[in-house]
């Protein structure tokens, strides 16, 4: 491991065409490859090295030592790089400065990551949320409101630009003005899904899109659980929002758990199938979370002081307004059960509602169904 920091320090980096080659070559994982850049020192001396010498070092057979000899598909690997100048991708090599520093810590990180937009060292200070595709209104309010006051608070989010709790988390933290980066489990010239597009791109321009799968790579099915463990390798912690029983992000959260990372769940409703997964999360000892400041409290000793605490601006509330504020809660409710619970007029509640709505004190989705802030 020694011989490997000091080429992660080395200024004279080998050519980018010879890692993302090390990065595909068959049977050689990030493992084995970072065993090879502790032997030989770059990339470049791994496809020199003589068959005696390849064999001679850890995880290396005579059938994997043999392929590295007769690597050719380095007209594959110069069209990848073209597209990549093309699309304004960059590859980040391990040895890179700028490769994130939770992620080198885990020991299958990749040797090669793809990125689109830019790095920053604070994003060491990043939180994953993740969470199911379909999820429900509560779920939908609970991970809008975390993900911008996690972000306000300095957090960069993490996630997977999936459909549902993913994208809501990414969008929350654009929102709050904060930094976000998404993880995709297909090249970064195939946005997935492809209706997120303009939401890469405005990640791109404001965070990071990452990828360990090199330009053309198809979102095919296998891909995503490899994508999982660098979403919670990024990542001082996992939150889950909301999951199913045999949902990805429990993938995600065991990543987690192996790596050495904390794990957060937040509480759903029991008879609910999209907090099956959560509640068996926290049971076994995941971290519940109801608002930001339980994620702040539990990672206190590693933030040392990086959070950036806001006072809320306090809000004037009229007797009618504080009457209807009482009413609501984290989970959406509809302007009909609100007038039947308050006594006044469906049409006097939405106004009521609408004005709050301004002050920042409620926010509206879909259906006329309003929630705390």
């Amino acid at each position: 491991m020694q011989a490997l920091q000091a080429v992660i320090h080395s200024e004279s980096m080998s050519d980018i065409r010879y890692w993302i080659a090390l990065s595909q070559l068959p049977d050689v994982g990030p493992v084995r490859a970072k065993n090879l850049l502790s032997v030989f020192g770059s990339p470049e001396r791994v496809f020199s090295a003589g068959p005696d010498s390849l064999r001679a070092s850890h995880g290396i057979s005579s059938r994997i030592a043999g392929s590295i000899r007769e690597f050719s598909a380095w007209d594959r690997i110069d069209k990848q790089i073209t597209e990549m100048a093309r699309r304004d991708i960059r590859a980040v090599p391990y040895s890179d400065p700028s490769y994130p520093e939770m992620l080198r810590a885990v020991e299958d990180a990749p040797v090669v990551l793809y990125q689109m937009g830019g790095s920053e060292t604070e994003d060491k200070y990043a939180l994953a949320i993740v969470g199911s595709r379909r999820p429900t209104d509560y779920g939908v309010s609970v991970a809008e409101k975390l993900s911008e006051d996690l972000a306000s608070m300095g957090f960069t989010i993490v996630s997977g630009m999936a459909r549902g709790i993913d994208s809501i988390s990414h969008r929350g933290a654009l929102k709050a003005g904060g930094r976000t980066i998404a993880v995709l489990g297909s090249g970064l010239d195939i946005p997935y899904p492809p209706e997120n597009k303009g939401l890469m791109e405005k990640i791109a321009r404001e965070g990071c899109v990452l990828s360990e799968f090199p330009p053309g790579t198809r979102p095919d099915k296998e891909n995503f659980p490899r994508r999982n463990r660098l979403i919670s390798g990024l990542s001082l912690g996992t939150l889950v929002v909301e999951a199913t029983y045999d949902s990805g992000s429990l993938i995600t959260a065991e990543y987690a758990l192996e790596q050495g990372r904390e794990v957060f769940a937040v509480p759903g409703n029991v008879t609910s199938p999209n907090s099956l997964g959560t509640n068996t999360l926290i049971r076994r000892g995941a971290v519940l979370i109801q608002k930001a400041e339980d994620v702040v409290e539990e990672l206190a000793p590693v933030l040392k002081g990086f959070i950036k605490l806001r006072d809320k601006a306090v809000v004037d509330v009229t007797g009618e307004e504080k009457t209807l504020c009482d009413l609501l809660s984290g989970e959406p409710k509809q302007v009909d059960a609100i007038s039947r619970e308050s006594g006044l007029p469906a049409s006097k509640v939405l106004g009521i509602l609408l004005g709050l709505e301004l002050k920042g004190a409620v926010k509206q989705i879909s259906g006329k169904r309003f929630y705390l802030a």
